[in-house]
């Protein structure tokens, strides 16, 4: 019987004796991976990269010269009559100075902020704008007052196809007004008007014309004058 307690004790003793090493070895496995860690973060520390400014470039700018048409978005086809310089608060300015005939109203806009101009359409941007003005109106169910706020929006977007759907939209055919209500009326003379005369500046025929081919692609009645 002792001789069996002894074996057992012995087994145990191994046991533990190889747990530790197997402790020792996690141990200095550790204290290495700290090491090694430290001596990369003191490198990268020794070792900062010069960071270098990048200056911002300068934003592309159209150039627009005197007698060229502009669409500013609120006011619709403008026509450049000057561009001049001037100096506010040290500061030299060029700007240029747009007339909108329709509104008797000359805007003044600096060069280094035009980013609202955009330059009038191409032939082909009108030619797709008739083809939506002949195409069906989306009719919508929404209140009135929610369609009139994004009629609103799309006509001071800017953006000519917008412009077109709105009319497309509000178009009823005829040129009575009891047909429409009177914000509806408004806001669609506000959009024929705006869209006319941009065809009317790239096409560069006369008013009757124009409204004479966009009346033809809404399928507006012409209301003559009876003698």
């Amino acid at each position: 019987m002792p001789k069996k307690k002894k074996k057992i004790k012995k087994k145990k003793i191994k046991k533990q004796n190889v747990l530790k090493k197997i402790s020792k070895a996690k141990n200095t496995n550790k204290s290495f991976v700290k090491e090694s860690n430290f001596k990369a973060t003191s490198n990268l520390n020794e070792e900062k990269p010069e960071i270098i400014k990048v200056k911002k470039q300068p934003s592309e700018k159209r150039i627009y010269n005197l007698k060229d048409f502009v669409v500013y978005p609120k006011h619709g086809v403008g026509k450049i009559v000057a561009i001049e310089k001037a100096t506010i608060g040290q500061i030299p300015i060029q700007f240029y100075k747009i007339l909108v005939e329709r509104e008797k109203l000359t805007l003044t806009v600096p060069i280094n902020q035009q980013s609202n101009l955009r330059p009038i359409s191409t032939i082909n941007q009108i030619n797709k704008c008739v083809s939506i003005l002949k195409s069906k109106p989306k009719i919508k169910r929404t209140m009135w007052s929610r369609r009139a706020q994004e009629y609103d929006q799309k006509i001071n977007s800017g953006k000519i196809y917008e412009l077109a759907e709105v009319v497309k939209d509000l178009n009823k055919n005829t040129d009575i007004i009891a047909d429409q209500s009177y914000s509806e009326r408004q806001l669609f003379e506000k959009a024929y008007d705006r869209l006319k005369s941009e065809f009317e500046a790239v096409l560069k025929v006369s008013p009757e014309d124009v409204q004479k081919k966009m009346d033809k692609a809404l399928g507006r009645n012409q209301v003559t004058d009876l003698e």
